[in-house]
């Protein structure tokens, strides 16, 4: 199961397609979806976890905390809708775009892709634009 939870005005407009694809690429990976929350929000909601729970005094778009198992996803996805829209101006690209490479990247973090290295990041970027890809035919 797939929860969309809103600490902004922001609301997603495609809930049920997005659930059906995040849902979709999570079997692609070979895992089993058990359930995802997320929580959009703004920078200030996302600054206070990353201090509280990660020691980071930094913005940033996105913070995930994974409580799968095995093969079984499950975890809280906290987006910063405001990072999302500066981010989406400062990459040249739409708001949209943005926001589903950020739902994306949560989930393929459960699946195991990493992004701290360059290598690993570039493996991360293109499972983030094979999914947009399969969302944008939809």
């Amino acid at each position: 199961m797939i929860n969309f939870n809103y600490e902004t005005t922001f609301k997603l407009e495609t809930e049920d397609e997005i659930s059906k694809w995040i849902s979709n690429a999570i079997s692609s990976e070979g895992f089993k979806l058990e359930e995802i929350s997320y929580v959009f929000c703004n920078d200030e909601y996302l600054h206070k976890l990353n201090v509280e729970f990660l020691n980071h005094d930094t913005l940033t778009d996105i913070i995930s905390f994974d409580y799968s198992m095995g093969k079984l996803i499950q975890g809280d996805i906290f987006i910063s809708v405001e990072r999302v829209r500066d981010n989406a101006k400062d990459f040249g690209v739409s708001f949209d775009e943005e926001l589903n490479r950020v739902i994306i990247h949560g989930v393929l973090h459960y699946c195991g892709y990493k992004d701290k290295t360059s290598s690993d990041a570039e493996v991360m970027r293109a499972k983030e634009n094979h999914y947009l890809s399969i969302l944008q035919k939809n």
